[in-house]
């Protein structure tokens, strides 16, 4: 396996272990009051199109030429970073 495919990897295993632990956060917050629950609801939805927006990203970082992958992966890090970051976020709000 090469490195870009080690790295492909990783980050797919990342951002899918990231989507289970929001699963759970979202099961977490739809037990919170109803007057809060809305919010919770509307924060989960930022945060699912920044986990569709990662994933967007990865695909990317597939479909990207030699030349290319190297910049590709700097943007892929930092968006899995604000994804990583809002996730701790929103379950620190709970």
């Amino acid at each position: 396996m090469t490195k870009r495919d080690e790295y492909i990897e990783k980050m797919k295993l990342q951002l899918d272990e990231l989507d289970a632990k929001m699963d759970k956060l979202e099961a977490k917050a739809k037990d919170a009051k109803e007057d809060v629950r809305a919010k919770y609801q509307e924060e989960m939805t930022k945060l699912r199109q920044q986990s569709k927006l990662a994933k967007g990203k990865l695909q990317e970082v597939k479909a990207a030429s030699e030349d290319k992958w190297e910049a590709l992966v700097a943007e892929m890090e930092k968006v899995r970073d604000a994804v990583i970051h809002s996730y701790r976020y929103f379950k620190s709000q709970l």
